[in-house]
């Protein structure tokens, strides 16, 4: 870690993202090292936000909280209100208002997470003023990533169509439309409509951009038959553009994705010929496609052929395998592999638990499930979304409500998986059983979280409150919800 000595005097006077203000602001905040602090001043910034009923009450209530608004600090606001679901229009709000301060810039991350929280909920109309106003301030902050936020939500709301229409548009905020921004159209295309659309959308547009080697490499990235991918290999090669290790290894994959696994050692061996190294990656992908034709033992064998050539299995290499013994129910190779990630100082992931988690779901096993769950948490792993579905279902399934409120605990604890969709089994379990106490714990710490129950478990919980006359509360939970703009009224 280099350590950086930072002296008052030294300080740009023409600073891009920090605002003009006082040097004792300066000085709190470049030299504050408390983490906890800021994490209290984005968790009350947020409060505003998502309480503030006008502009000038949110103008009014962040002045009067004293907080400085650093660049640090609106990049974590708007990471929150992105991941908690927020109201866009009100961080919008408060995305505008932090930058109509004299000399303030927003930084890269801030524009590109607003673009996406307004993505996220169809305001394109507002995404195109953020962008002009942006150009006309500092154009410099519209990037090719910022062109692909973009067009990545238009492409997974709208039609192709739209998709290059928006990415025409382009042309007014970016100093040139060239072959790095087509790239990032296609690889929108291929990743939120299909390679198909990428694939049409290349050839009617290719004439206009010169292709290069990441063009290719996201052209060859995802498909599941081999004779499209071997088509645009052939042209890179008549384009005089020689592949490198993505692009065979895309090759590779679509191969073993293919059950080709003949034609995918003729890659290799080609790539040898080219003296271009196959990696983790590569051998990561034969150890995938030898699952598919039933070889999970020669899969295995990979791992310890790819170190003779000098390439150490990873974390997703070890993966790959213990996936193909779960495939074929053989557990104990399975645990035995994660063992052997363990001594190899290879810590295993929430992806290495969810492959275990899954086969236990699948054959209802409540007490390995259970067993694992606490392991992975031992171990400092925490689990992801995945990880906490295939646990909530399985203790809905058997009516674990002590269980189910553990899981519920560390999530609320520890920051992990998703609080909404976790939520609504939760509520359905403890509902069922008559927890009423502990459904409305559960769904008062959701929202002093800053994540909006669903309307369905809202329901749920009314009925069984009105059942037991519980009217307070229950107008207690209407107010809290009305901080998300929530349009439930009570009769």
């Amino acid at each position: 870690m280099i350590t950086m000595i930072l002296k008052p005097l030294l300080f740009p006077s023409n600073s891009r993202y920090i605002s003009k203000t006082p040097i004792s602001l300066l000085a709190n905040l470049f030299f504050s090292t408390n983490p906890t602090s800021l994490n209290d001043d984005v968790e009350v910034v947020y409060r505003i936000i998502t309480s503030s009923s006008s502009v000038q009450n949110l103008k009014q209530s962040l002045t009067s909280t004293g907080i400085f608004l650093s660049n640090d600090l609106i990049d974590k606001v708007l990471k929150r209100v992105r991941f908690s679901h927020g109201n866009p229009l009100q961080a919008l709000e408060f995305f505008y208002y932090t930058d109509n301060r004299k000399g303030f810039y927003h930084t890269p991350y801030s524009l590109d997470t607003i673009l996406y929280i307004l993505g996220r909920s169809r305001k394109f109309d507002h995404i195109w003023g953020v962008l002009i106003k942006m150009k006309r301030k500092d154009r410099f902050l519209i990037s090719p990533r910022t062109m692909q936020i973009v067009l990545a939500r238009v492409a997974k709301l709208c039609s192709v169509r739209q998709t290059v229409e928006s990415f025409r548009k382009f042309k007014k905020f970016v100093s040139v439309l060239d072959t790095t921004c087509f790239n990032a159209l296609l690889r929108t295309l291929c990743q939120e409509k299909s390679m198909t659309d990428a694939r049409n959308v290349y050839h009617r547009l290719k004439k206009e951009f010169k292709p290069n080697l990441q063009t290719f490499n996201i052209l060859l990235s995802g498909w599941k038959q081999s004779e499209e991918a071997e088509l645009f290999f052939e042209e890179m090669r008549e384009l005089g553009i020689k592949p490198d290790v993505v692009s065979y290894n895309s090759l590779i994959d679509v191969y073993c994705k293919d059950r080709e696994m003949e034609k995918a050692y003729k890659v290799v061996e080609k790539m040898r010929e080219e003296d271009i190294s196959p990696d983790v990656i590569t051998y990561t992908s034969i150890i995938g496609g030898l699952g598919l034709v039933g070889q999970p033992d020669k899969a295995r064998d990979i791992l310890n052929e790819m170190k003779e050539y000098g390439c150490y299995p990873d974390v997703a290499a070890y993966n790959a395998v213990i996936r193909n013994y779960c495939i074929a129910k053989r557990l104990g190779d399975a645990s035995n592999l994660m063992d052997e990630m363990a001594s190899k100082g290879l810590s295993p992931n929430a992806t290495t638990y969810n492959l275990f988690f899954r086969v236990f779901y699948w054959s209802n096993d409540l007490r390995n499930s259970w067993s694992l769950y606490r392991r992975m948490m031992e171990s400092g792993c925490l689990p992801n979304t995945q990880s906490c579905m295939f646990l909530i279902r399985l203790f809905r399934k058997h009516e674990k409500v002590e269980m189910a409120l553990t899981l519920w605990n560390d999530m609320v604890e520890k920051g992990f998986g998703s609080y909404i969709l976790v939520s609504d089994v939760l509520f359905d379990l403890l509902c069922d059983m008559g927890k009423l106490v502990e459904a409305e714990k559960c769904f008062l710490q959701m929202i002093e979280k800053g994540h909006k129950p669903s309307n369905v478990s809202f329901r749920r919980i009314k009925v069984l409150m009105e059942l037991v006359n519980k009217h307070d509360a229950l107008l207690n939970l209407q107010k809290k919800m009305a901080i998300f703009g929530s349009s439930i009224q009570l009769p």
